[in-house]
């Protein structure tokens, strides 16, 4: 079974950049879908970007134009650049990795945007 790890979290000014990495444990090509997730304390777990493995890419409304999902399949890595981060930006980071009716998450990785 693949296992994701995230990494690239941190505490940030606001106007600032982060850049998270989800590693797998296997080859992330077998898979339909490979996105991020976030979740703020007190709320739901929001959609924040996707990338389908022929490349086509999904936002979040709140994102567009700050973030950008690629993915390096030799590498077995997804990675969000996250710029102009904004304090409502903050919030638990979740990797997902989607392939029919089977999905597997990370394990999170905090970002925090102070104001």
């Amino acid at each position: 079974q693949v296992q994701l790890v995230e990494s690239g979290g941190g505490l940030v000014q606001a106007g600032g950049s982060l850049r998270l990495s989800c590693a797998a444990s296997g080859s992330i090509s077998s898979f339909n879908t490979m996105g991020w997730y976030r979740q703020a304390p007190g709320k739901q777990r929001e959609l924040v970007a996707t990338i389908t493995s022929g490349g086509s890419t999904n936002y979040a409304d709140s994102v567009k134009g700050r973030f950008t999902i690629s993915r390096d399949s030799a590498k077995n890595t997804v990675y969000l650049q996250m710029n102009s981060l904004k304090p409502e930006d903050t919030a638990v980071y979740y990797c997902n990795a989607r392939k029919l009716s089977y999905s597997k998450w990370g394990q999170g990785t905090q970002v925090t945007v102070s104001s």
